[in-house]
């Protein structure tokens, strides 16, 4: 009797500390999203700020050089604290990437809204651990319902932001622990974010197409162009980071610089199709068999510049971009449902790049339809394991390699690499 009374004592609890971080979440998304449309209505209505973008990278990097270097690492910071039980997450990350990434997609930026969303969640979850002074198992739970109630009210699919906060931690691994607070964040922040006048983007849902066997074949193809797109990404990502960073010391300077990249590839393709979000576009490639073909490589291009350069944001939205502009366009080659292309790969590419392919496969049923299954779990199950050991969050752990075989111990991604094969063999 008193264990059970206990269970229900705990269960209680993880529902009003989970509770607690989705008002906190949805109140956070809700100002984020608000003051992202107007930013976004501000530059496509003054297209000429885009020119100032460059200095607004000098002056922004001066800021984050002066008072953001304890939240330097982002979503990387998050995950790492998670796993290392660090000190707390500074309560300055909320504001300052929320300001940061509002100013990005003012001057033209093309950056997403997952980045900031997670970090603020978790941000939030983590000054709220510790002024209840939570027990760590407790922290590592909140943590993981921040980032499920940022990215769930962010882009109003909870049951997705949910699965998320579970399986963005780690590799070959699903966080059960965190179920029910991850589950309650994500409902609450949805429902507050709505409440508060956000009103989500709206995809059109898809229509059936029987899983023929020549469909299947189809679908496989996409999922290899999906990995190899995910691959890219990552790789000039994080190696243009790393170039950038060992040619220019000053992050104001490197900002300057890859502000002067994007207003060239800007003018040079004549057109704000690629800058910040890239939404009209996303929406567009569900109906509009006349897509420029290299439209995934240009968002793609614009993305890595502008993250690797400094500026602040999420990946989501322009891998959503890349995704669902190249899903088209094979469909159209394969003779696929341009819908069905577009929306498998709207998940493929994200659910790669954040090794998180269940969460992207539920998210495609949230926002497209329930007869998007199984097609899309095919596509982005086979992005996810021909991408290999690669990921936007290096941060993360691997406990289970993709091709087989748990490891000794858990590495983090970003030293898998770099490590010595008996270090990470399987057992």
């Amino acid at each position: 009797m008193k264990s059970r009374a206990n269970a229900l004592a705990r269960i209680a609890q993880w529902m009003g500390l989970g509770a607690t971080v989705g008002v906190a979440c949805g109140v956070a998304s809700a100002i984020f999203l608000l003051l992202l449309e107007q930013a976004t209505k501000f530059r496509e209505s003054h297209e000429y700020v885009v020119y100032t973008l460059p200095i607004a990278g000098l002056v922004l990097g001066a800021i984050y050089e002066r008072w953001g270097k304890p939240i330097k690492g982002g979503n990387n910071l998050v995950l790492d604290t998670i796993h290392e039980n660090s000190p707390q997450i500074p309560f300055r990350m909320a504001p300052m990437v929320l300001v940061g990434t509002v100013l990005t997609h003012v001057f033209g930026g093309s950056a997403g809204r997952e980045g900031t969303a997670v970090q603020m969640g978790a941000s939030l979850a983590d000054e709220i651990a510790h002024r209840l002074r939570v027990k760590s198992d407790m922290r590592r739970r909140l943590l993981a319902a921040g980032i499920a109630g940022g990215f769930g009210s962010v882009f109003g699919t909870p049951i997705a932001g949910m699965l998320f906060g579970m399986e963005v931690v780690s590799v070959g691994r699903i966080e059960y622990d965190a179920l029910l607070p991850c589950l309650v964040a994500a409902l609450v922040g949805d429902v507050v974010t709505r409440a508060l006048g956000v009103v989500h983007t709206s995809y059109p849902h898809i229509a059936e197409t029987p899983l023929t066997p020549l469909v299947f074949g189809k679908l496989c193809i996409m999922g290899v162009a999906m990995a190899l797109a995910t691959a890219a990404f990552v790789e000039l990502t994080h190696g243009l980071k790393r170039t950038l960073e060992t040619k220019i010391a000053r992050l104001p300077v490197r900002m300057f610089f890859g502000g002067l990249g994007l207003v060239a590839m800007w003018k040079l393709l004549g057109t704000s199709d690629y800058l910040g979000l890239g939404v009209p576009m996303i929406v567009r490639s569900f109906t509009d068999p006349h897509l420029p073909w290299f439209a995934f490589a240009a968002k793609l291009v614009f993305t890595a510049v502008t993250l690797s350069a400094g500026f602040l944001g999420g990946e989501v939205t322009p891998l959503f971009f890349v995704g669902a502009t190249l899903g088209s366009i094979l469909a159209r080659a394969l003779g696929l449902p341009l819908e069905l292309g577009a929306g498998v790969g709207l998940a493929a590419v994200f659910g790669a790049a954040a090794n998180t392919p269940v969460a992207l496969s539920i998210m495609a049923v949230e926002l497209l339809g329930i007869a998007i299954l199984p097609h899309v779990v095919l596509v982005v199950a086979l992005a996810y394991l021909l991408t290999g050991h690669r990921s936007i969050y290096p941060a993360q752990r691997l406990y289970r390699l993709k091709h087989g075989g748990l490891l000794h111990r858990p590495i983090a991604l970003r030293d898998y690499r770099e490590s010595p094969a008996e270090d990470h063999a399987p057992r």
